[in-house]
């Protein structure tokens, strides 16, 4: 994992074109995140994978899916709601659902059915 600091804000896993992870003044930002291990699975294995990024990259800032203050999830096809709905929801912690848009969407590579965007707040020490 690359880690750059640069005054308060630090990067995870840091690319030429993207940070996967920035953190400033406690809190996380998440690039987009996209099921690039099962580009060509169904909504619930994309939305899986994807949702385990979150969760990796969460806890890798010092988070939590418990901490997420706001995800937009975008998809590309209004049928496929109710599967992702249904992961989506054995994965968030119960109690801690935080605000979240759904927005039905193209998305770069037509094999991704599902791309997640998530703010977090990092957990006190």
């Amino acid at each position: 994992m690359t880690v750059s600091t640069s005054g308060p804000i630090t990067r995870h896993h840091v690319g030429a074109r993207l940070s996967e992870t920035a953190v400033h003044h406690g809190t996380v930002y998440l690039a987009g995140q996209i099921p690039e291990n099962h580009p060509d699975g169904d909504m619930r294995v994309q939305t899986q994978e994807v949702l385990g990024h979150v969760e990796r990259l969460l806890n890798e800032a010092g988070s939590s899916k418990a901490h997420i203050l706001s995800c937009n999830i975008f998809i590309r096809n209004a049928a496929d709601i109710t599967v992702m709905n249904e992961v989506w929801d054995a994965w968030i912690v119960p109690g801690h659902t935080p605000p979240r848009c759904t927005v039905i969407a193209p998305a770069i590579n037509p094999q991704y059915l599902i791309e997640v965007v998530v703010i977090g707040a990092q957990i006190a020490a």
